[in-house]
């Protein structure tokens, strides 16, 4: 991967398509389940500063297993690490994975200086599943930067990529609905491989594990008119810890936690804000720590 110290010009963020739309044909499955492992080892760039695969829960989506089609809706968030720290984690959320036998594509949603984008990361290339029952499994898939991808790393890191460079590979196990759904996470010890045999997809998943400490998090004013301010604060985070911040599940910004573990951030409430009950969260890039408060809006 061409990494240069350098400045790059920011596409403008494709807006997230929804994958998976309308009814599924006769060979499209349901999606009951599954993972997907990203392994990330080019570059420099890493995925929460460890070359370990950072794995993803299956969330929705369909799947053909005859044909090797797949749109993978995957929950948590995966932490981008540019090398020698020349930026903080860029957290990449909402991923989506297609393929469609001739192509794919990887799409997130992610937070830089504060501003939301949407866009498609990095195109995939397809690969030929494993079919068992109740499942299939796609090992080895690799990725590569798009032009607005590249962009925008450019503009996060202050590094110089190009559309093309490697994005790392992909390992994705589902269930397709025809047997007990599969594990929502992979295996305690899963193989990093492209090669490596690939995890039952109707093993059972293991028990989450509990956070030394639950985050919280508190609004400035749990009643406001629309047109207004609204801050959110959050307290019981990991010093240093970044995480995004999402009104009504729309990732907006991203925030670090102080040496106290506690981060705040001001938003503004759109004066077309819709009145009545609305949530903010702040999540960690991690997936694995959150916390949320409600507020009320009033209009006119």
């Amino acid at each position: 991967m061409a990494m240069r110290p350098g400045a790059a010009a920011v596409a403008g963020g494709a807006l997230l398509a929804l994958l998976g739309q309308g009814a599924a044909t006769a060979q499209e499955r349901e999606v009951s389940g599954g993972y997907a492992g990203w392994t990330l080892d080019s570059g420099g760039l890493t995925l929460g500063g460890s070359a370990r695969p950072a794995w993803l829960p299956a969330t929705g989506g369909t799947a053909d297993p005859a044909t090797g089609a797949l749109t993978l809706e995957l929950g948590g968030t995966a932490g981008l690490t540019p090398p020698a720290g020349t930026a903080p984690p860029l957290p990449l959320a909402d991923l989506r994975l297609s393929l469609d036998g001739d192509s794919g594509a990887l799409r997130a949603r992610t937070a830089v200086d504060g501003e939301a984008h949407e866009l498609a990361l990095a195109e995939v290339k397809p690969g030929t599943p494993v079919v068992r029952a109740g499942g299939a499994t796609w090992t080895g898939l690799e990725a590569t930067l798009t032009e607005e991808g590249a962009a925008l790393l450019a503009r996060w890191s202050g590094l110089e990529f190009d559309a093309g460079d490697g994005l790392g590979r992909f390992d994705v196990t589902v269930g397709t609905g025809t047997a007990a759904p599969p594990a929502t996470t992979p295996p305690a010890e899963p193989s990093t491989g492209p090669s490596a045999p690939a995890a039952d997809p109707t093993a059972p998943a293991p028990a989450p594990s509990t956070p030394a400490t639950a985050p919280s998090a508190s609004v400035a004013a749990t009643e406001l008119a629309a047109g207004s301010r609204q801050t959110v604060t959050g307290e019981g985070f990991e010093p240093g810890e970044v995480m995004l911040v999402a009104i009504d599940q729309d990732t907006r910004y991203q925030v670090t936690a102080d040496e106290q573990g506690r981060a705040s951030r001001a938003f503004p409430v759109y004066a077309t804000a819709t009145e009545g009950a609305h949530t903010v969260e702040l999540r960690s890039v991690t997936g694995d720590r959150r916390a949320a408060a409600d507020f009320t809006v009033r209009t006119p």
